[in-house]
């Protein structure tokens, strides 16, 4: 989790799910929370302006296509968080959700950065078809 206002850098992300399918070759990689906390700007109207998360997923999410190009087999990714919430290190000063809580009266608001990670979810989305059992661990 990068801890904003920084320096993002989703090649990054490609370059070490390349390196890690190559080095230990994995049946399946999942990518879990991924994500950035930075200001966020309630309006007037009550939307949720995030301009900084949504670069961080766009950039990160097409790092992750980037990778399956390549052949990296990458079966998912996970923004941190839905919600903000209580951080250890930081208690309730970051937000790194994509969902905008207000801690004084509980009001979710999805962001900017929430909406948008919703519409790439549903441009890239799998056919219906049947799922792969996933192998149980022992």
């Amino acid at each position: 989790m990068l801890d904003g206002p920084g320096e993002a850098y989703p090649a990054g992300l490609e370059e070490l799910l390349v390196a890690v399918s190559e080095e230990y070759a994995p049946s399946r990689i999942m990518v879990t929370e991924s994500g950035a906390a930075w200001p966020d700007r309630v309006t007037a109207v009550g939307t949720v302006e995030d301009p900084e998360r949504t670069a961080y997923l766009e950039g990160h999410l097409a790092a992750c296509a980037a990778a399956r190009e390549r052949g990296v087999p990458l079966d998912g990714y996970f923004a941190w968080s839905l919600l903000d919430n209580f951080e250890w290190a930081y208690g309730y000063d970051k937000r790194f959700g994509l969902v905008h809580v207000d801690y004084a009266t509980q009001r979710r608001t999805v962001k900017a950065s929430g909406l948008r990670y919703a519409e790439l979810i549903r441009a890239h989305q799998r056919p219906a078809g049947p799922r792969e059992a996933v192998p149980a661990r022992g």
